[in-house]
């Protein structure tokens, strides 16, 4: 099969939009990628204490998101893992299991500025090239200098910038305007939204987030 050249985009997905996609798409043609998987987070622990879907429920919502395009994956080796999940661990699991394969971490550029508080970032940068998204919002000069910065304190050479459209959707925004009874039609994928109505994720209070907290690890066999 020879060595493919893999992007591996993590989130809570809560919901996944189309922001998520297009991003996938962008870094495939940037960084000439042969497949990109999606891994949404078991417990993330930078969002401990607020609302997130069960783990079961974001998966399926991945997995309707990326079912039309078969150069996406959505994984799910995050959602079967106890307790919180770090990136690192994801990262070098999969190194484990495709020892033949080259990995590329895709995120935002800001993640340039947080990622030295994330639990064992050097650890990421070792076993993957992180490649960061420019949207906007900082200059290009800004990130270039540190992303040499990084380089230089992890002994790396593994940071790609690459340029994408500055876009503002986020999950929490389609939350709210779910819960304002709002339209987010073309925000999401159409069969996410059929999900999203069909269960009445992101409704009124947290009826929604307690309705499903009962069928949680069901579905993922924990």
């Amino acid at each position: 099969m020879g060595v493919r050249r893999i992007g591996i985009m993590g989130g809570t997905f809560n919901p996944i939009h189309i922001g998520h996609l297009m991003l996938a798409d962008w870094a495939m043609d940037a960084v000439k990628l042969d497949e990109v998987w999606m891994v949404p987070a078991g417990m993330p622990y930078m969002k401990a204490g607020q609302e997130v879907l069960p783990g079961a429920e974001r998966l399926k919502m991945t997995e309707l998101a990326v079912r039309d395009n078969d150069r996406f994956r959505c994984l799910d080796i995050e959602i079967r893992r106890e307790g919180y999940t770090y990136s690192y661990e994801t990262l070098e699991e999969l190194r484990r299991r495709y020892p033949e394969d080259d990995f590329f971490f895709i995120v935002g550029a800001d993640c340039l500025f947080t990622i030295e508080t994330w639990k064992a970032p050097e650890r990421i940068l070792s076993c993957c090239t992180l490649v960061a998204a420019v949207r906007g919002g900082r200059s290009f000069s800004e990130l270039e200098r540190k992303k040499d910065e990084l380089e230089k304190r992890f002994c790396t050479k593994n940071i790609l910038l690459i340029p994408f459209l500055q876009m503002s959707i986020s999950s929490t925004e389609i939350r709210e305007r779910i819960r304002r009874k709002e339209s987010v039609r073309y925000l999401v994928p159409d069969s996410v939204l059929a999900y999203i109505r069909e269960k009445g994720f992101y409704r009124e209070k947290e009826e929604w987030f307690e309705e499903a907290q009962k069928s949680d690890g069901k579905e993922t066999g924990q």
